[in-house]
């Protein structure tokens, strides 16, 4: 008797730039460390995005969804949408996705898209805390300890509900660079591969998880 395949949650990672989190979770399903979900589909929201690359290399499909060319969030969210739908998505993973969705658009999905921050939420979060910026101003207020922190997405910028965290000590001689590479390699590489599989997990455990195409 053929024994019934498993299911896994279909993962959309939505990305802009070098995608180097995306990266970590390509590593993860290849080591089998995410394995109650599947990434199924990489989304662009630039022309230029070394993440496009890293998702040939692995086979994941992608594909590129331009504001400017579309002319409305509503139009640019809506493309979103129905490739999400065409690949049967269950959760959405924002990769360094430089797009604030729309309260509608999170609405949509509820617990079902998660972000990776990189401080320790509550900290040095919200609008204008993104990238570099949020290290520098970690580093201005001089803290001693920060981070990374994966959370559900709703209509607040880095206000959805925390799922995981890791602490990363700032060093005397760190500059706003070297804070962000150790932040990256020691917390959200880690975390982020690690919080996906506890969603998927969920997805899979409430029966709401597609079934595995492959």
């Amino acid at each position: 008797m053929k024994q019934k395949e498993a299911r896994v949650a279909s993962i959309a990672v939505l990305v802009s730039g070098g995608g180097t989190n995306l990266q970590a979770l390509i590593d993860a399903q290849k080591r089998g460390e995410l394995h109650s979900g599947r990434i199924r589909l990489v989304i662009s929201n630039t022309k230029d995005a070394y993440a496009l690359e890293r998702a040939r290399v692995a086979g994941i499909e992608s594909a590129m969804v331009l504001k400017k060319e579309l002319g409305s969030t509503e139009a640019f969210e809506g493309k979103i949408r129905s490739l999400l739908d065409e690949y049967h998505i269950d959760l959405i993973v924002l990769a360094g996705f430089m797009s604030i969705l729309s309260a509608d658009f999170t609405a949509a999905y509820p617990k079902r898209i998660i972000n990776i921050h990189p401080s320790l939420i509550p900290s040095f979060c919200g609008k204008g805390y993104y990238g570099i910026h949020v290290h520098e101003a970690a580093m201005a207020r001089g803290v001693r300890i920060t981070g990374a922190t994966v959370h559900y997405v709703n209509e607040i910028p880095d206000g959805g509900e925390i799922i995981m965290q890791k602490a990363v000590a700032v060093r005397h001689n760190d500059t706003p660079e070297t804070l962000q590479k150790r932040v990256m390699r020691m917390a959200e590489w880690k975390i982020l591969p690690a919080a996906v599989e506890k969603v998927s997990s969920r997805l899979v455990a409430e029966g709401t998880a597609s079934e595995n195409h492959q």
